[in-house]
């Protein structure tokens, strides 16, 4: 059995945190707007958001940013999970 057989592609599985920008959510995965959509974040695509941290984001719309942080980490999980 050579190393190649045995190794596994695990799927990985993106680390998002307060300081992720919108932008960079948006582009490891566009199925996260439905997530800042039922927030309140309708502005999402406009490009200053582009640049917002999502901490950022979360304190312009009166939200704590880490239950979005974790809202969005869960999601990613769930779609990995899928995926194995």
């Amino acid at each position: 059995m050579t190393e190649e057989s045995t190794n596994t592609e695990e799927t990985k599985v993106p680390e998002i945190n307060k300081d992720t920008t919108i932008g960079e959510l948006l582009q490891i995965d566009m199925g996260v707007g439905e997530i800042l959509m039922a927030i309140g974040m309708h502005c999402f695509g406009c490009p200053a958001s582009q640049m917002e941290t999502i901490e950022e984001a979360s304190y312009v719309h009166g939200v704590d940013p880490q239950s979005i942080v974790d809202e969005i980490n869960d999601y990613f999980l769930q779609k990995a999970a899928g995926a194995a």
